[in-house]
């Protein structure tokens, strides 16, 4: 899944001002990527109204993300600036969020941050494949390299790891591929 739901019971007509509500909620930033939109990072799974009441569902990147509970109040804060009196913020645990959910606007932003991106998550059916030997190379954000060296496993936010490139000499955070 990655943009807007195509299955979403959004009803225009009801919204105050002619304002979109998945557009307000899928404008917030994400408080540990704030170059990035929820909407970006794909965590925004569905808008959907009745009448007079709007209904936002987020998925959290990992199940104890410490974000959500400000994501949420950020979306509440957000509508209700738009007009909406009644929300509500729903999370979903399942299905799981995946890296493979930010967009591509997403990954170009965290790329411009310095940030590298995930790459491609593998899908989760079937056993889960070993890999033996040194995992791949992350490509530098600032240079493209892929003379990089992991220099730790977490970085700010269990999200993301550190590395160094060899090639330019700088650091830089990637966001894990999960």
């Amino acid at each position: 899944m990655v943009g807007r739901p195509t299955d979403s019971p959004h009803d225009s007509a009801e919204t105050p001002n002619n304002v979109d509500p998945y557009s307000v909620a899928a404008a917030t930033p994400d408080p540990e990527l704030p170059m990035l939109t929820i909407g970006d990072l794909g965590i925004l799974r569905d808008v959907s109204t009745q009448g007079d009441r709007v209904v936002a569902t987020i998925t959290p990147t990992y199940s104890g993300c410490p974000a959500m509970r400000e994501i949420s109040a950020d979306v509440t804060r957000r509508l209700h600036g738009a007009g909406y009196h009644h929300v509500g913020v729903r999370t979903e645990l399942a299905p799981p969020w995946t890296s493979d959910w930010i967009t591509e606007e997403g990954r170009r932003k965290l790329a411009a941050a310095g940030i590298a991106p995930p790459g491609a998550a593998h899908p989760r059916t079937g056993p889960t494949p070993i890999t033996l030997g040194a995992p791949p190379r992350i490509r530098c954000p600032h240079c493209g390299s892929s003379g990089t060296t992991t220099t730790a496993r977490f970085s700010g936010t269990a999200c993301k790891s550190l590395h160094r490139c060899a090639d330019c000499g700088e650091p830089f955070e990637h966001v894990k591929t999960i």
